[in-house]
């Protein structure tokens, strides 16, 4: 694997390292050790796959609270996404910064979005499937999110969003929860 860090400590765009022979390619996409060497928290609690049937369905953007807070590796495994991640740890240099990444299914890199991060992304094709491996069991009582298009984050989305949950809809703005974050 080829861990490139983002400007957001913590935050790595993982690209696969291709071994390449007549066959086609083989690649490792998760090793624990090299997670670890990396200062990445190598925990796999649980593995989601989410199917986004339309372009422009937009996902987000949703974190846990502590001690829920939760890691993600995001990859897209069909289609296409535009995957942002916010940085909420107030302590941090990079408090509110946020990166943009594409993720596909040519590309086949992952994000790794680490604790105390806002995380969301939108299907860029119709029919994206992507593959979170999280760093924590889902606990609903700390589910926590903004809204998409909060001023504030400045969040750029390359399409109308076409469909979102209403749970994502009524996400408050930041303002309204920065004391809980």
């Amino acid at each position: 694997m080829i861990f490139i860090e983002t400007n957001l400590k913590g935050a790595f765009i993982i690209e696969l390292d291709r071994k390449t022979d007549e066959r086609g390619f083989f690649a490792r996409a998760f090793c624990q050790h090299e997670f670890r060497d990396h200062d990445l928290r190598p925990v796999i609690a649980q593995a989601n796959i989410a199917s986004n049937i339309r372009k422009g369905t937009l996902r987000g953007m949703h974190f846990q609270y502590p001690p829920a807070a939760e890691s993600k590796l995001v990859r897209c495994t069909r289609g296409a996404i535009l995957d942002i991640i916010v940085d909420l740890r107030p302590e941090s240099a990079t408090y509110l910064e946020h990166i943009s990444v594409e993720l596909n299914e040519d590309n086949m890199r992952a994000l790794y979005v680490p604790e105390r991060f806002a995380h969301g992304y939108q299907a860029l094709r119709d029919n994206t499937d992507t593959s979170y491996q999280v760093g924590e069991f889902y606990t609903p009582q700390a589910e926590g999110g903004l809204r998409h298009d909060d001023p504030r984050l400045g969040l750029n989305w390359p399409l109308p969003v076409s469909v979102i949950s209403s749970k994502d809809r009524a996400f408050h703005l930041l303002h309204e929860v920065e004391d809980e974050v």
